[in-house]
């Protein structure tokens, strides 16, 4: 006798992973059976990931802002490019403020994005995988280095699709860079730089910003999460949060996830030995206004970071040492403007965007070698070539290969057991910076080696109501 499979359990089996595969093809989901999607941020970076992923075939049924942007529009700079925005384009989907709600009483959401403030990744993804639901989640991956670890095992556990949102690990430019390097175009390399022209929102501070109302339509309680209560301040949402450390996580935690993922996946890497950071001084409570931060991993590979100006007058930023780069200046000067990474190898460097092609190879010999094939797998058009939007030139996006990885059970390349460790590796970066020591590292027991009060830093505490 024929079972009837609905379209719940289609989706189910494919969350199984690879032994999904076995059992159903990937043509079981058709064109009349969308991934359904609920969107916990819908405003800011919300809004371009709720765009993506409908472009790229999901349907949006949740939307989910503690922003709600229906009782005050004044809430959002650019009302079409916001939250509001959202509403008016998806009038059928469902408006929640609270996500823990929205998870609750939606029980027709097969997948979340998570397009919120840091402090609040963990809370929401986990929330989201333990109802085994399939998860986008921006970066980085989580607030804390013990959360990504949790996520990561969650992910596996559950056997949910997962994705973080470091977008250009979809894209033709990372993705050729990984095998080029991998192949040898430098040789061994011994040394990684990355930098970026971050932060662009205020840091350092000392002291909070003033009280002030609570702007009408804006949910404070439930902005503030798991973080311990403050009252209402301008400096802190809708976009100054990166600059406090119990919301965001610097200028480290906002572009290393994007600019240090190349060279962290070409080659291989997991943790590291020990970690060394120098600063102009955060503060308990924000990010240093610049930041140096090495990494030693074994077989003695460096890899440093380098984010914000250290002197109003600086003409290149914070960047590598002139040795590195300045004889190649200006032929490289497009890696530099903002933001880019520079690998060191026994045969030569090369200088790297992650979103360009025309990355610099010095010597030049060492480009003209006959190229390797390619052995990662592409993300193909989810509009076919004409398809003019963000994220189809050179790949289907990193939204596209997300809800293929739920249809087929085939993971997505940024899934968490890449993107988890990955993060980890990141976080250890400000734990060194707010430490402001150097720190040998356990990975195995997470824990700082000889530094016990380390530990609320790895894994932070959480307000009541919203202990895990």
């Amino acid at each position: 006798m024929a079972v009837k499979m609905t379209r719940r359990d289609v989706l189910k089996a494919s969350a199984m992973g690879a032994f999904a595969v076995s059992i159903l093809p990937a043509s079981a989901i058709g064109a009349n059976s969308k991934i359904q999607v609920g969107c916990i941020g819908i405003g800011g970076k919300g809004y371009q990931d709720t765009q993506g992923v409908a472009h790229a075939g999901g349907k949006i049924v949740a939307l989910c802002d503690v922003a709600d942007f229906r009782r005050n529009p004044n809430l959002a700079k650019n009302k079409k490019r916001s939250g509001g925005g959202i509403l008016a384009q998806f009038p059928k989907a469902k408006f929640f403020t609270d996500y823990r709600e929205m998870l609750n009483a939606a029980s027709g959401i097969d997948a979340v994005t998570v397009s919120i403030p840091d402090h609040h990744h963990f809370h929401a993804s986990m929330l989201a995988i333990k109802k085994g639901k399939h998860v986008y989640c921006q970066k980085p991956l989580t607030h804390s280095i013990w959360e990504a670890r949790e996520l990561t095992k969650a992910a596996k556990q559950y056997g949910v699709q997962t994705q973080m949102g470091n977008q250009a690990h979809a894209g033709e430019p990372v993705r050729r860079a990984v095998e080029l390097i991998r192949a040898g175009i430098i040789g061994k390399v011994s040394e990684v730089h990355c930098w970026t022209n971050r932060p662009i929102w205020p840091q350092g501070h000392t002291q909070r910003p003033k009280r002030e109302p609570v702007p009408k339509g804006l949910d404070w309680e439930q902005w503030l999460g798991p973080a311990p209560f403050v009252d209402y301040g301008t400096g802190y949402a809708p976009f100054a949060w990166r600059g406090w450390w119990d919301y965001g996580t610097g200028a480290l935690g906002d572009m290393a996830c994007h600019i240090m993922d190349m060279p962290y996946w070409a080659l291989k890497l997991g943790s590291p030995d020990s970690v060394a950071a120098e600063s102009d001084g955060c503060t308990p409570l924000s990010p240093p206004h610049w930041s140096t931060v090495t990494y030693r991993f074994p077989d003695n590979l460096k890899f440093c970071w380098y984010d914000g100006v250290k002197a109003k007058d600086d003409k290149y930023l914070h960047v590598p040492p002139d040795e590195l780069w300045k004889a190649d200046w200006p032929s490289a000067h497009h890696v530099f403007r903002r933001f880019g990474s520079l690998l060191v190898g026994e045969k030569g460097r090369m200088y790297f965007g992650r979103d360009r092609m025309d990355w610099v190879v010095r010597p030049e010999a060492a480009s003209k070698r006959e190229e390797p094939s390619k052995s990662l797998p592409r993300v193909p058009y989810p509009g076919g070539k004409k398809d003019k939007s963000k994220w189809a030139p050179g790949s289907g996006g990193p939204y596209f290969e997300w809800l293929r990885a739920i249809q087929t059970g085939t993971p997505a390349l940024s899934n968490f057991a890449q993107s988890g460790p990955f993060t980890e590796m990141v976080l250890l970066g400000n734990l060194a910076i707010r430490l402001n020591r150097k720190i040998t590292w356990d990975a195995a027991n997470l824990k700082c080696r000889d530094l016990p009060e380390a530990a609320p830093l790895i894994k932070r505490p959480y307000r009541k109501g919203w202990e895990v």
